[in-house]
């Protein structure tokens, strides 16, 4: 079955020309002009992957993102402003898994939406894709009140779940594999992005950021990733 690719923008030639690029690569495609529209479809009928852009009337992309993680961890790509770093920043942090800026090639764009859903079935175990669970023998990753389960991109903290992005899952899936072993961020980012695409090292913080606040808000005593100055990050030693 063919992937849902959402795409919001209030530019209907951006739409118009990025969905025929996404069907003749053999996706479906939905497209809105504005977030309230997008939300309210998503409701009842989830795409595989939203490609936001972050101003727009009515609804912007940021809200609609903080919208849409309130339920959901599908894979999102902001679109931004050409160089408007602060846009990319606040959007990584609030859940974003990736980010081009206008004017973008439709080439990167496709490339990264492939990238990105290729990590979500990672996460997911490799479903079959005939409804069958993923193989049993997928490991458990158990770290005191950490448990994670890649066959079902599951996180629990003390037995609450956390809704973690299909980055966020990969980044902390690497770093809880090893405790105690510091993990660069050139080194998270090569987990996180494959395919060859280049995102700024800083994204990595962002995303960190990002899962600390979500751990938090389960347990606000959550300190389990620590950060080494200068040099990365780790999940702490039990």
């Amino acid at each position: 079955m063919s992937q849902v690719i959402a795409l919001v923008d209030d530019d209907r030639n951006i739409l118009t020309s990025v969905s025929i690029a996404l069907q003749a690569e053999g996706f479906l495609t939905r497209v809105y002009t504005d977030g309230q529209s997008a939300l309210k479809a998503f409701a009842d009928n989830p795409p595989d992957l939203g490609v936001f852009d972050i101003k727009m009337p009515q609804m912007d992309g940021m809200e609609l993102l903080r919208r849409v993680r309130e339920t959901s961890a599908m894979p999102v790509i902001f679109l931004t402003s050409k160089d408007d770093e602060l846009d990319e920043a606040l959007g990584l942090a609030m859940g974003a898994d990736d980010y081009i800026s206008k004017p973008f090639s439709q080439r990167l764009l496709i490339a990264r939406i492939r990238a990105l859903l290729r990590r979500q079935e990672l996460a997911k175990g490799n479903s079959t894709g005939n409804g069958e669970s993923a193989p049993a023998e997928t490991p458990l990753i158990e770290r005191g009140r950490l448990v994670m389960d890649p066959a079902r991109h599951k996180v629990l903290w003390d037995r609450k779940d956390v809704t973690l992005t299909v980055t966020e899952f990969l980044i902390l899936e690497a770093l809880a594999q090893r405790p105690g072993v510091v993990k660069s961020r050139n080194q998270l980012l090569d987990i996180a992005y494959q395919d060859d695409v280049y995102v700024d090292d800083r994204t990595i913080d962002s995303h960190i950021k990002r899962i600390r606040r979500k751990f938090r808000a389960v347990d606000t005593q959550f300190d389990a990733i620590e950060t080494l100055y200068g040099v990365g990050y780790k999940f702490g030693e039990e």
